[in-house]
């Protein structure tokens, strides 16, 4: 019993740190925009021409779907931080020297991230009965039809996601810019494969899905079993069709009780990799506190343990008309390059010929593709990076560091786009294609502008990481209009779009500068 008390406050005691930032205001904003858009019709459930009729079974449903696979997305990137503010916050050292177990540690962050992510649900379930209510086609409200998805399948779903969140962190290899990108397509392939499989994936796409097909196929024998979620504002299938609901047996019960289950699995499966708050257990704390050594390998003290010497500083002296801004330029791009093996140059450069050399445009676009997807983690670090390793106040105390740092980070990430996607943009002007060429301009100022204001407004580098992925694969790799940002079709692209968001993202970022310099 003592167990459970202690379980309840720390998750208590989170929640309640969360629930007090900016952060989960964003997320329940989220949400909300979510039940607007699946209520106003730009999110839509489609099987073919057909919708369902806004019954209790189908606006439970759809906005159990649209919860799932949504914030089975987003909500990993949201919930993902619990381990790392203790770490940062200091608390994690206070929690290390009680009689925890790290099975209990991974198991209260796990309940922890589950709650956060099924406060959202709880708004996506109360916008399906304010839907229905809004939008009455003569059905009666049946509360325990509307609320069924939610239980059986929102919340599994949710309490997976928020165990994978904790085993994301645990995992050294995992737990940083890297593991946000490799979830995403982790969890791309996992839904795709269940819905190709016919599987009951964790989304619960497939146990609703095949219940809807079954019906409208005994309705009308030509529909072709399609099936999906699309974001367009255009309006829906014309065609309306009466679904009563999953019939939640026993056997699908606890198929999705599986999930619940297998998250509670992953919750201990990470407490084997949790360091406790251990530096001596952390590779990466290990090398940073070895001593470092000369070229005979022999180990050499750090400066602090030499005896003083004795120096004598000159006064700085100012050169009036040389700001050195493209030295300055040069040492952010150093900065953002900084760390990176050979091999990780040799794809860029691989990429980046094969742009020039490719004689067909899709396989150019191909490389293109992937060569903005590259760079992501030196793009995550624009206005952020002074956060990460605590030099605010060097960099911030510099003189004109609003009007000349600021721009010269901007320029570096301008010409990693220029430079990674190169190669598309000299065979666009060698083509004489202006237009193409614009919406690729458009492209080079529009995702380091981005970077930088996310960057500078929430201090981490996991926002960008999480959004641009998520809009490098709508936008540019699946063609969504208005999410285009490279312009792989003209159908899909609008560059001036891109390039007042890309002006627009920059007076953001200078904004959210001048506000943490304390500015007037």
């Amino acid at each position: 019993m003592n167990h459970v008390r202690v379980l309840y406050h720390l998750v208590r005691a989170d929640f309640l740190d969360r629930v007090r930032r900016y952060s989960f205001l964003l997320t329940l904003g989220f949400a909300a925009y979510l039940a607007y858009a699946a209520g106003t019709g730009k999110i839509v459930l489609r099987l073919d021409d057909y919708q369902g009729v806004l019954n209790s079974a189908w606006c439970g449903s759809m906005m159990t779907l649209v919860s799932t696979l949504f914030l089975g997305l987003v909500g990993f990137y949201i919930v993902k931080n619990a381990i790392l503010r203790d770490e940062q916050t200091r608390v994690g050292r206070i929690l290390a020297a009680t009689p925890m177990t790290p099975s209990f540690y991974t198991v209260a962050k796990t309940v922890s991230n589950f709650v956060v992510l099924s406060s959202m649900l709880g708004v996506l379930a109360v916008s399906a009965l304010i839907l229905q209510l809004g939008r009455a086609q003569h059905y009666p409200i049946q509360p325990l039809t509307l609320l069924a998805p939610f239980v059986w399948v929102g919340l599994p779903a949710m309490a997976f996601t928020a165990a994978v969140a904790v085993l994301f962190e645990t995992l050294p290899w995992l737990r940083s810019g890297v593991g946000n990108v490799i979830y995403f397509f982790v969890w791309t392939a996992a839904l795709g494969l269940g819905i190709d499989r016919h599987v009951d994936d964790v989304s619960g796409f497939t146990v609703i899905g095949r219940n809807m097909q079954a019906v409208l196929t005994a309705i009308d024998p030509s529909y072709t079993n399609g099936l999906s979620i699309t974001i367009s504002d255009q309006e829906g299938p014309a065609k309306t069709f009466l679904w009563s609901g999953v019939d939640w047996t026993p056997q699908i019960v606890m198929h999705r009780l599986i999930w619940a289950a297998a998250a509670l699995g992953i919750s201990l499966l990470a407490a084997i990799f949790f360091h406790r708050f251990d530096p001596a257990r952390e590779v990466s704390w290990r090398k940073s506190m070895a001593p470092p050594k000369n070229d005979n390998g022999e180990s050499v003290l750090p400066p602090a343990a030499m005896p003083p010497v004795s120096v004598h500083l000159s006064p700085m002296t100012r050169a009036p008309g040389k700001t050195r801004f493209l030295h300055l330029v040069a040492s952010e791009l150093r900065l953002m390059l900084k760390g990176h093996r050979w091999w990780w140059y040799a794809v860029a450069g691989g990429l980046l010929v094969g742009q020039l050399a490719s004689p067909d445009l899709g396989t150019r676009q191909g490389f293109w593709l992937v060569s903005w997807l590259w760079p992501v983690l030196i793009w995550s670090q624009m206005g952020a990076r002074e956060t990460r390793f605590a030099t605010r106040s060097l960099v911030f105390s510099s003189e004109s560091s609003l009007h000349r740092q600021l721009p010269a980070v901007w320029t570096a990430g301008v010409a990693v786009a220029a430079l990674t996607g190169g190669g598309m943009g000299l065979r666009l002007l060698a083509s004489g294609d202006l237009k193409a060429f614009v919406a690729w301009a458009a492209g080079v100022l529009f995702v380091p502008s981005l970077a930088l204001a996310l960057g500078v407004w929430s201090g981490t580098s996991k926002p960008f990481e999480a959004i641009y992925t998520v809009l490098w694969y709508l936008g540019p790799a699946n063609h969504t209009p208005g999410m285009d940002f490279m312009g792989m079709t003209m159908a899909s692209s609008d560059a001036r779009l891109f390039l007042l968001a890309a002006a627009v993202l920059l007076v953001t970022a200078y904004a959210g500068r001048r506000a943490k310099l304390g500015y007037a």
